[in-house]
Formats: structure tokens, C-alpha cells, sequence
């Protein structure tokens, strides 16, 4: 999914985040699929993967969240949306989220559920919410650009 870029913002900090922006949204996903999965079978493996695919996701949501935060509240504080500030906040309760739920499955296996399944539910609920308010918000200002 890709969203023209706001007028006045850095070209390179929009590639960047363009880029790594969907990255922690598919670690988080598979690690919902790896709980579910695990709260299935009982598979310890199950449970050792959605471990590390909440940490490899945290890592990559680190860049792309700095990036929105320069943008929305620093350099282009002027030309964000309300969208935008939505977005911010429901991404870093998702990384907050996403923190427990690291936390969460440090501990024996069969102590993870079903914490760990409601805490990959929340993060992956938050971050595909803040997906649908910005698409919404661009699908109504009429700026997508499709090929």
C-alpha cells in the first residue's frame, strides 16, 4: 500500500518509512498465527518462534517510528492530520503492547497463553487500525495514486 507523500516532507524520510513501515506489521501477524497455533498443538517450537518474531518486530518498528515522530510532531507539525496523530498514538500503544507481550513469552512456554494470544491480538488489532484510518484518510482527501 503506498500514499503519495505530504508536501513540505523529506523525500528520503518518506522512502524510509515507506519501506519499513509494513515490516513489524507482518512479524506481528505471524507471531498472532505462531500463538494461535501454539494454543492449538502445545508445540513449545510454536511458542520459541512467536517469541522471536515479537522481538525482530520490535526491532524493525523502532526506524519507522521515529521517522512518524519527527514527521508528525516535529518537522511537518503544521500539515498533519488528525489521522496522523491517531495513527502515531495507536502504533506506540501497539509497540507498548507488542513490549508485554515480549515479556510475556520470555517466561516458561506453557506460561504464555493466553496472554500471549491477547497481547498479539491487541498489537496486530492496533496496528491494522491505524492502517485503516490513514487508507480512509487518503481514500477521502482522493489522493491514492494507483498504477
Amino acid at each position: 500500500m503506498s500514499y503519495p507523500p505530504a508536501p513540505g516532507r523529506s523525500a528520503v524520510a518518506n522512502a524510509v518509512y515507506g519501506l519499513l513501515n509494513p515490516i513489524p506489521f507482518g512479524f506481528f501477524v505471524a507471531a498472532l498465527i505462531f500463538d494461535i497455533v501454539y494454543a492449538k498443538t502445545g508445540t513449545i517450537l510454536w511458542a520459541k518462534g512467536a517469541a522471536w518474531l515479537v522481538t525482530i518486530g520490535l526491532l524493525f518498528a523502532i526506524v519507522p517510528r521515529l521517522v512518524n515522530l519527527t514527521q508528525v510532531w516535529i518537522t511537518s507539525r503544521r500539515i498533519s492530520t488528525g489521522a496522523d496523530h491517531v495513527d502515531f498514538w495507536l502504533n506506540v500503544v501497539a509497540i507498548v503492547a507488542a513490549i508485554l507481550n515480549a515479556f510475556v513469552h520470555s517466561r516458561d512456554a506453557y506460561a504464555i497463553m493466553p496472554a500471549g494470544v491477547w497481547l498479539s491480538v491487541v498489537t496486530v488489532a492496533l496496528i491494522a487500525a491505524g492502517h485503516v484510518i490513514i487508507a480512509v484518510r487518503y481514500s477521502t482527501d482522493r489522493e491514492i495514486l494507483h498504477g
